[in-house]
Protein backbone atom coordinates (compact mmCIF):
# COMPACT_ATOMS: atom_id res chain seq x y z
CA UNK A 1 0.00 0.00 0.00
CA UNK A 2 1.27 3.42 -0.97
CA UNK A 3 0.82 4.91 2.73
CA UNK A 4 1.73 8.19 1.78
CA UNK A 5 -0.69 9.02 -0.91
CA UNK A 6 -2.96 7.53 1.78
CA UNK A 7 -1.87 10.34 4.36
CA UNK A 8 -2.02 13.01 1.87
CA UNK A 9 -6.00 11.48 1.03
CA UNK A 10 -6.63 11.47 4.59
CA UNK A 11 -5.70 15.91 5.14
CA UNK A 12 -7.34 16.46 1.37
CA UNK A 13 -10.53 14.82 2.58
CA UNK A 14 -11.03 14.02 6.49
CA UNK A 15 -9.23 17.55 7.62
CA UNK A 16 -8.78 20.19 5.64
CA UNK A 17 -12.84 20.31 4.76
CA UNK A 18 -13.87 20.02 8.58
CA UNK A 19 -11.71 23.56 8.60
CA UNK A 20 -7.84 22.18 10.37
CA UNK A 21 -6.32 25.51 8.62
CA UNK A 22 -2.65 24.87 10.68
CA UNK A 23 0.04 24.33 8.05
CA UNK A 24 2.29 23.16 10.48
CA UNK A 25 -0.04 20.72 11.93
CA UNK A 26 -1.28 19.99 8.36
CA UNK A 27 2.46 19.14 6.93
CA UNK A 28 3.07 16.73 10.83
CA UNK A 29 -0.68 14.73 9.88
CA UNK A 30 1.19 14.10 6.34
CA UNK A 31 4.65 13.19 7.84
CA UNK A 32 3.62 10.44 10.82
CA UNK A 33 3.16 7.01 9.72
CA UNK A 34 -0.09 6.08 11.74
CA UNK A 35 0.07 2.52 10.57
CA UNK A 36 3.19 1.77 12.32
CA UNK A 37 1.04 2.58 15.82
CA UNK A 38 -1.39 -0.04 14.72
CA UNK A 39 -1.32 -3.88 14.65
CA UNK A 40 -0.54 -4.92 11.20
CA UNK A 41 -4.05 -6.24 11.08
CA UNK A 42 -5.84 -3.43 10.84
CA UNK A 43 -3.02 -1.06 8.95
CA UNK A 44 -4.98 -1.14 5.77
CA UNK A 45 -7.49 1.04 7.99
CA UNK A 46 -4.93 3.47 9.67
CA UNK A 47 -5.72 6.49 7.74
CA UNK A 48 -9.43 5.69 7.73
CA UNK A 49 -11.74 8.30 9.21
CA UNK A 50 -12.67 5.73 12.30
CA UNK A 51 -10.83 5.18 15.99
CA UNK A 52 -9.25 1.89 16.09
CA UNK A 53 -8.63 -0.69 18.96
CA UNK A 54 -4.68 -0.89 20.49
CA UNK A 55 -5.27 -3.32 23.28
CA UNK A 56 -6.42 -2.73 27.28
CA UNK A 57 -9.85 -1.34 26.06
CA UNK A 58 -7.89 1.31 24.80
CA UNK A 59 -7.91 3.14 21.33
CA UNK A 60 -6.37 5.01 18.82
CA UNK A 61 -8.26 8.34 18.00
CA UNK A 62 -9.94 9.29 14.68
CA UNK A 63 -7.31 11.50 12.53
CA UNK A 64 -9.47 14.14 12.77
CA UNK A 65 -9.90 14.61 16.40
CA UNK A 66 -6.35 14.08 16.93
CA UNK A 67 -6.18 16.99 14.63
CA UNK A 68 -8.29 19.38 16.30
CA UNK A 69 -6.96 18.45 19.72
CA UNK A 70 -3.71 19.72 18.62
CA UNK A 71 -4.86 22.47 17.04
CA UNK A 72 -6.65 23.37 19.73
CA UNK A 73 -3.51 23.99 22.14
CA UNK A 74 -2.13 26.71 19.40
CA UNK A 75 1.72 24.98 19.63
CA UNK A 76 4.45 27.36 18.32
CA UNK A 77 7.22 25.40 18.69
CA UNK A 78 8.81 26.26 22.29
CA UNK A 79 6.23 24.74 24.46
CA UNK A 80 6.84 22.15 27.16
CA UNK A 81 4.04 19.52 27.12
CA UNK A 82 1.98 17.02 28.94
CA UNK A 83 0.11 14.32 27.21
CA UNK A 84 -2.33 12.20 29.62
CA UNK A 85 -3.10 8.70 27.81
CA UNK A 86 0.21 7.60 25.65
CA UNK A 87 -1.96 5.20 24.54
CA UNK A 88 -0.79 4.06 20.72
CA UNK A 89 1.69 6.95 20.96
CA UNK A 90 0.52 8.26 17.89
CA UNK A 91 -0.56 11.54 19.52
CA UNK A 92 2.37 11.76 21.20
CA UNK A 93 4.44 11.96 18.07
CA UNK A 94 2.44 15.01 16.73
CA UNK A 95 3.30 16.70 19.97
CA UNK A 96 6.76 15.67 19.52
CA UNK A 97 6.82 17.40 15.91
CA UNK A 98 5.60 20.93 16.80
CA UNK A 99 6.71 20.94 20.33
CA UNK A 100 9.34 21.48 21.84
CA UNK A 101 9.59 18.54 24.87
CA UNK A 102 6.79 16.17 25.46
CA UNK A 103 5.53 14.39 29.24
CA UNK A 104 3.30 11.79 28.29
CA UNK A 105 1.93 9.23 31.15
CA UNK A 106 0.14 6.31 30.45
CA UNK A 107 -1.75 3.72 32.97
CA UNK A 108 -0.98 0.30 30.99
CA UNK A 109 2.98 -0.30 31.56
CA UNK A 110 2.49 -2.49 28.40
CA UNK A 111 0.70 0.27 26.07
CA UNK A 112 3.76 2.71 27.37
CA UNK A 113 7.03 0.07 26.70
CA UNK A 114 5.21 0.02 22.76
CA UNK A 115 4.84 3.18 21.99
CA UNK A 116 8.32 3.95 23.54
CA UNK A 117 9.98 1.28 21.69
CA UNK A 118 8.16 2.59 18.48
CA UNK A 119 8.79 6.01 19.07
CA UNK A 120 12.65 5.69 19.65
CA UNK A 121 12.45 3.71 16.47
CA UNK A 122 11.46 7.12 14.73
CA UNK A 123 13.78 8.32 16.64
CA UNK A 124 11.97 10.90 18.37
CA UNK A 125 14.30 12.58 21.26
CA UNK A 126 12.34 15.08 22.77
CA UNK A 127 10.07 12.53 24.99
CA UNK A 128 9.58 10.95 28.88
CA UNK A 129 7.59 8.52 29.24
CA UNK A 130 5.54 7.57 32.56
CA UNK A 131 3.39 4.86 33.73
CA UNK A 132 1.31 6.17 36.42
CA UNK A 133 -2.36 7.82 37.15
CA UNK A 134 -2.63 11.06 34.56
CA UNK A 135 -4.90 12.63 36.73
CA UNK A 136 -2.27 13.58 38.73
CA UNK A 137 -0.27 15.42 36.26
CA UNK A 138 3.49 14.88 36.91
CA UNK A 139 4.32 17.77 39.47
CA UNK A 140 8.22 17.07 39.63
CA UNK A 141 8.36 18.51 36.31
CA UNK A 142 5.56 21.34 36.24
CA UNK A 143 4.63 23.55 35.13
CA UNK A 144 3.43 23.04 31.19
CA UNK A 145 2.93 25.53 28.88
CA UNK A 146 0.06 22.65 27.49
CA UNK A 147 -1.64 19.94 28.80
CA UNK A 148 -3.67 17.15 26.41
CA UNK A 149 -5.88 14.73 27.73
CA UNK A 150 -6.88 12.29 25.87
CA UNK A 151 -9.58 10.55 27.34
CA UNK A 152 -12.91 11.45 28.29
CA UNK A 153 -13.13 12.62 32.69
CA UNK A 154 -16.42 14.36 34.28
CA UNK A 155 -14.47 17.21 35.18
CA UNK A 156 -11.26 19.10 34.77
CA UNK A 157 -9.11 17.81 37.18
CA UNK A 158 -7.87 20.56 39.70
CA UNK A 159 -4.39 18.88 39.93
CA UNK A 160 -3.90 19.34 35.87
CA UNK A 161 -5.09 22.98 36.22
CA UNK A 162 -2.70 23.52 38.97
CA UNK A 163 0.36 22.25 36.21
CA UNK A 164 -0.35 24.95 33.71
CA UNK A 165 1.70 27.87 33.43
CA UNK A 166 0.05 31.25 33.07
CA UNK A 167 -1.43 32.00 29.75
CA UNK A 168 -1.06 27.83 29.72
CA UNK A 169 -3.85 25.50 27.73
CA UNK A 170 -5.51 22.50 28.37
CA UNK A 171 -7.50 20.25 25.90
CA UNK A 172 -9.43 17.80 28.12
CA UNK A 173 -12.91 15.50 26.96
CA UNK A 174 -15.32 15.95 29.96
CA UNK A 175 -18.42 14.90 29.91
CA UNK A 176 -19.80 11.42 30.80
CA UNK A 177 -19.18 7.82 29.82
CA UNK A 178 -21.61 7.80 26.77
CA UNK A 179 -20.38 10.93 25.26
CA UNK A 180 -18.36 14.21 26.01
CA UNK A 181 -17.13 17.62 24.73
CA UNK A 182 -13.98 19.13 23.82
CA UNK A 183 -13.31 21.66 26.44
CA UNK A 184 -10.28 24.04 25.94
CA UNK A 185 -8.90 25.56 29.22
CA UNK A 186 -6.69 28.99 29.35
CA UNK A 187 -5.11 30.03 32.59
CA UNK A 188 -5.56 33.43 33.57
CA UNK A 189 -4.65 34.58 37.21
CA UNK A 190 -4.93 30.70 38.58
CA UNK A 191 -8.18 30.84 37.21
CA UNK A 192 -9.46 28.72 33.72
CA UNK A 193 -11.65 30.35 31.25
CA UNK A 194 -13.15 27.64 29.04
CA UNK A 195 -14.75 27.03 25.66
CA UNK A 196 -16.39 23.99 24.60
CA UNK A 197 -15.63 22.98 20.79
CA UNK A 198 -16.69 19.31 19.17
CA UNK A 199 -18.36 16.79 20.67
CA UNK A 200 -16.24 13.31 21.27
CA UNK A 201 -16.58 9.43 22.38
CA UNK A 202 -13.10 8.94 24.28
CA UNK A 203 -12.40 5.71 26.62
CA UNK A 204 -13.00 7.06 30.46
CA UNK A 205 -9.59 8.98 32.11
CA UNK A 206 -9.16 6.68 35.06
CA UNK A 207 -7.41 7.66 38.58
CA UNK A 208 -7.66 9.38 41.95
CA UNK A 209 -8.82 12.73 39.87
CA UNK A 210 -10.94 11.71 37.45
CA UNK A 211 -13.57 8.69 37.06
CA UNK A 212 -12.83 5.53 39.82
CA UNK A 213 -13.71 2.65 37.58
CA UNK A 214 -14.54 1.87 33.96
CA UNK A 215 -17.95 0.51 34.90
CA UNK A 216 -20.66 2.63 33.18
Amino acid sequence: MDFQELRDLMVTTQLIPRGIKDERLLRVMRKVPRHLFVDEYVQDKAYDDMALPIGDGQTISQPYMVAVMTELLELTGDEKVLEIGTGSGYQTAILAELSKEVFTIERFANLSDRAKEKLTALDYDNIRFMVGDGTKGWPEEAPFHRILVTAGAPDIPETLAAQLTEGGIIVIPVGDFLSQRLVKGRKHKEKLSEEYHTPCVFVPLVGEYGWKDTRR
